[in-house]
């Protein structure tokens, strides 16, 4: 079989070797949130939410990477749950602004130390000078243009 010049094989394909470095990651962090009966858009939705306080939609979207339409739904879900608040902008009522309640920040910091140490054994197998690298190489492809 013969491989065009232009197509890199697989293994150095970027988009695969994004989606595998992916699942390395993941492969843990779904174990814990399966343990919790959480998905992973619920977790960065409360991780969102606990770092930036409280803020409109889009800005959710953009910060978990979920599409409006879907994430406007899964915020239904966790207002039913009692994990998240929304209420109308005051200065525009086109908004609505989200906030992390008392309930989704307990689920966060239940979890702190399993999402620790999930961090910590990949910071120990790669070296933080080595994740810092891969961390603004991941920055500076996301402001690449294609």
């Amino acid at each position: 079989m013969t491989q065009d010049s232009q197509t890199k094989s697989t293994s150095r394909a970027l988009p695969i070797a994004l989606l595998r470095a992916r699942e390395t990651v993941m492969a843990p962090i779904r174990d814990m949130l399966q343990d919790i009966h959480l998905t992973e858009q619920k977790w960065r939705i409360l991780r969102v939410l606990h770092e930036m306080g409280e803020v409109e939609q889009s800005t959710i979207s953009k910060e978990a990477c979920l599409l409006l339409p879907s994430l406007t739904r899964i915020l239904r879900t966790m207002e039913a749950d009692g994990q998240i608040a929304r209420r109308q902008d005051t200065d525009d009522k086109r908004r609505t602004k989200v906030k992390i309640t008392d309930a989704g920040r307990q689920i966060l910091e239940a979890n702190l130390g399993t999402s620790l140490a999930i961090y910590s054994t990949i910071e120990e197998q790669m070296g933080q000078d080595k994740l810092d690298q891969l961390l603004d190489l991941l920055e500076e492809l996301q402001a690449v243009k294609v």
